[in-house]
Formats: structure tokens, C-alpha cells, sequence
């Protein structure tokens, strides 16, 4: 068989690469990647250290499709964005203006054999789902026949919940992408040992009030109840304080969401307002009721504030209306938001959140955050994958959008079957 020939846009750290030559591999098939495309400064560094011999284009919208070299597949992990002319049926032109459009641009000129395309899961319920409809729309109409479907990385023995959406396109026939056998993993077996906790007030506070088999799988903020959350008065993070005042707590948590306060306040309902004294009277009678809820103003659990109200896409205050006590919340203002439990596979790794999820350790016994090789570990990377050109948070920021890899050499594996016929 011939060598197949390549391409990775949005190449991001080379995820989707990795799992087509892995592919490539089980099926003795020989590839070359011939053009790869990416913008961001750190997948760039990280790419060329991990596939040496790339030389790696710019921004795909300022290169003619003409100049790309001829190939056999093309593998995108795409941004998904609006497509304002969606549904209005105007084919081709329906894209402009978005990444897609350099894709079918691509496709059209190139006529490859195929392609494989990832994104999030939202795509396809994205704009009451024209925008996805357009998609299936232009590809199909390019002459491909198109196969999609939502996986779950978490059914390819990966430790994270991570569903994105799949889409394979072949010019000869249907491929088949929902034949697989789910296997789990749990979070436990792609841990380091031996890693370095955390010793901070913050850690210190919350081992002091639970046992450390007693935070697997637990929120920490101040926003929602449940069993599954723990609170800053949990663990008296801004100062001692009663039990009394730990129940009003609990209760002031709810009540602050009802909607029949709005209506008695005068404002739009929205998720927490500020309730004043006799409101909170109404629901929770204590003799000592007004020195408790000062008390909580002063170690910062309460705020004493106006109600707010919507203007626009802001809250602003009312001072025409009378103060009252609100939940001082937001989940990022504690050093973690959860604690994960090593017995179940991870929520989808954020960017933006995962320096927050904290790793309980037995040996040594505490909280600590995730590694960089453990991150890649819950995407699926083969050990020898190198990001140690970038430091943690980059790292991160560059896993948040990266491939599930397993996922990606399986899809691969059935498109590259066809070519054994």
C-alpha cells in the first residue's frame, strides 16, 4: 500500500496527529504528515518538540489552499463559532467568516479521501442546531459520506468524563464509528506517587475538619447546599462560629433563592438576594438573631448590602431599597473547587478550573493539584509525550482544548480500514 499522506490544522499539541499515526501503526500502514497548521505560541513550542521534524504554517485563513500539498486525509479539531447565515440555505457561502469555511475550502480543492473532524459535544445542539445542519450540509454536498456521533473519552479506559462529537467523512463508504466496547478507569490509576501537598491555612482547615476519604468527590463553595458541597463555615475558614449560626447559615443559603423574596423586594428574581432582618426573622427565630447575623458580616461569611437589580447584563444596586444579609460566594475565591474522588473518573477538564481540583494524597496524607504528566495521562498520552518546555498553567490552558487520544486513534483505526478493502 502507498503512503498515506496527511494533514493536521488546528493542530493544537498534536493530539489528533498522534492518535492517526498510532493508527497508522497498528495497521502497518505507512504515513507522512505533510502540512500542519497552528496560531498559539505554546502549542507551537510544544508541537515542534514533540514531532521534531514539523514545520508548522500559520493562521489556515491567510493560506490559499492552492499552496497546500496533496493529501489523503485531513484531521481538524476545529473552534466551533456562529455561523450567521445559518439556515438560510446558502451552501458554501454559509461559512464564511468562520474556521469551518477553511476546512470545506480545504476539502473542496484537495478532494481527499477523507477527513476527521472534533469538536464539543454542543455542536450539535448549537443555534436549535442549523449550525451543525449546515455542516452535514456543506460536507455532504463536497461528496463525502459522513459518519458522526458524541463519545464519551471515559469509555476508552480514560479517568475523565470528556464527550465530544466525532465527525468521519469518507468518499467511498459509510464508516462505521459506534461499534465499540466501552471500558472505564478511574482516577487512581494514572496517579504519581510521591508528589509534593499542599500546605496551606486553606488545607490545613479542611483536614482538620474532615477526614480525607471524607472529601472524595466533594464541591467547596458557598453558593449551593447538598450533601456533596462543603461550605467556608464548614471548616471555619473566616472564623470560628456557633452551631446556631451554622444552621442559619445553611438555611439563609436556601431562602435567598426563593423566588416569592423578589416579589416582596421589588426586584427581578435572581439566583441570592440580600434578605434584611425581618425577612430572616420570618424563617429563622432566635433571641440572639441580630448580633449573630453581625458577627457573620464582620468575618465575611454575610455581606450587608442593597438588593440588586438587572440592567442589562449587570446587576446594580438599588440604594432606593433597604439593605439585607446575602452569602458571600464564588467557588474561585477557595484554593480548591473539589476535591476528587480517586475511585471515579474526573469531571471534563476545564482550563480555567483545574488548578482548583484538588488531589487527595495517603502517602504523604493531604491535598495537592494535578501533574502535568497526569494531565496528559487523562487525555490518553503516551508517556514519552514531552511538555517540558511550557510551565504547568500553560500546560493546562493546552490540555483544556486538546483530544481524548484513544478516541482519536479509534475513529482513525475505522477510516484507515477502508483502505485495507
Amino acid at each position: 500500500m502507498k503512503k498515506i499522506k496527511y494533514i493536521d490544522l488546528f493542530c493544537g499539541i498534536g493530539g489528533l496527529r498522534l492518535g492517526f499515526e498510532q493508527a497508522l501503526k497498528e495497521l502497518n500502514i505507512k504515513g507522512e504528515c505533510l502540512f500542519s497548521s497552528e496560531i498559539k505560541p505554546s502549542a507551537i513550542k510544544v508541537y515542534k518538540q514533540n514531532f521534531p521534524k514539523s514545520n508548522i504554517s500559520g493562521d489556515i485563513t491567510k493560506i490559499c489552499e492552492k499552496d497546500i500539498p496533496n493529501f489523503d486525509f485531513l484531521l481538524a479539531g476545529f473552534p466551533c463559532q456562529a455561523f450567521s447565515s445559518a439556515g438560510k440555505q446558502l451552501g458554501f457561502e454559509d461559512t464564511r467568516g468562520t474556521l469551518f469555511f477553511d476546512i470545506a475550502r480545504i476539502l473542496k480543492e484537495k478532494k481527499p479521501t477523507g477527513f476527521i473532524l472534533e469538536n464539543v459535544e454542543g455542536l450539535v445542539n448549537h443555534d436549535k442546531g442549523k449550525t451543525f445542519r449546515v455542516i452535514k450540509s456543506i460536507l455532504s454536498d463536497l461528496g463525502y459520506i459522513l459518519s458522526y456521533k458524541v463519545i464519551n473519552g471515559a469509555d476508552f479506559s480514560l479517568a475523565q468524563s470528556r464527550k465530544r462529537i466525532y465527525i468521519v467523512g469518507n468518499k467511498k463508504e459509510k464508516i462505521t464509528i459506534d461499534d465499540y466496547n466501552p471500558k472505564t478507569s478511574i482516577l487512581n490509576n494514572i496517579l504519581e506517587k510521591d508528589v509534593e501537598v499542599s500546605e496551606t491555612e486553606f488545607t490545613k482547615q479542611l483536614l482538620s475538619h474532615f477526614k480525607l476519604k471524607d472529601l472524595y468527590g466533594k464541591s467547596i463553595k458557598d453558593k449551593r447546599g447538598g450533601i456533596n458541597n462543603i461550605h467556608s463555615w464548614d471548616i471555619e475558614l473566616k472564623g470560628e462560629i456557633s452551631y446556631d449560626q451554622k444552621n442559619l447559615l445553611e438555611i439563609l443559603l436556601k431562602e435567598r433563592r426563593k423566588k416569592h423574596w423578589a416579589e416582596k423586594i421589588g426586584i427581578t428574581w435572581m439566583d441570592g438576594m440580600p434578605l434584611t432582618f425581618e425577612q430572616i426573622q420570618s424563617f429563622f427565630q432566635h433571641p440572639k438573631l441580630k448580633p449573630m447575623l453581625n458577627d457573620l458580616v464582620n468575618k465575611g461569611y454575610l455581606k450587608y448590602e442593597h438588593p440588586k437589580e438587572r440592567i442589562g447584563n449587570k446587576r446594580v444596586p438599588d440604594i432606593e431599597k433597604p439593605k439585607g444579609y446575602n452569602i458571600v460566594t464564588g467557588k474561585l475565591s477557595f484554593e480548591y473547587s473539589k476535591i476528587l474522588s480517586p475511585y471515579e473518573t474526573t469531571p471534563t477538564l476545564v482550563a480555567t478550573d483545574v488548578s482548583r481540583l484538588g488531589i487527595p494524597s495517603e502517602n504523604p496524607i493531604g491535598i495537592r493539584t494535578l501533574t502535568t504528566r497526569e494531565g496528559l495521562r487523562l487525555f490518553g498520552f503516551p508517556e514519552n509525550y514531552d511538555m517540558n518546555y511550557v510551565n504547568k498553567r500553560e500546560a493546562f490552558d493546552l490540555l483544556g482544548n486538546t483530544v481524548c487520544v484513544p478516541v482519536i486513534k479509534y475513529v482513525s483505526y475505522k477510516q484507515l480500514l477502508s483502505l485495507k478493502d
